[in-house]
């Protein structure tokens, strides 16, 4: 049995453009290959995101999310948020601690701090 590798990370949304561009700002990515607009990838140091366009987004809570590492959990919320994310939940478990927070298009991410905090 062959190792899986991620080759990219695909979200459906009604605007991919404006959505890329978004995870381009806060990831410091390059929005790349915009398929007139319809598929669109932003390239980081992390894994390839992708956004593809499409008319009727699965509602519900996505079933994959991003777990994203940063040095100070509160600041980074708080900046997502005042650039259009939303704060969904601050979550414990023992003591480590994350915030569940949603991109403008309600894809649920999480913020975690190295040390746990």
């Amino acid at each position: 049995m062959s190792t899986l590798t991620v080759g990219m990370i695909t979200f459906d949304t009604t605007d991919a453009v404006a959505l890329a561009t978004w995870w381009a700002r806060h990831t410091g990515g390059t929005v790349q290959d915009e398929a007139d607009g319809w598929f669109v990838t932003v390239a980081s140091d992390g894994p390839t995101l992708a956004f593809q366009k499409v008319a009727d987004p699965t509602p519900g809570k996505n079933r994959v999310h991003l777990d994203l590492h940063v040095p100070d959990r509160t600041v980074t919320a708080q900046a997502l948020v005042a650039d259009g994310a939303t704060l969904v939940a601050e979550r414990t478990m023992g003591d480590f601690a994350w915030t569940v927070l949603a991109d403008p298009d309600g894809n649920q991410f999480c913020l975690a701090q190295e040390d746990g905090a």
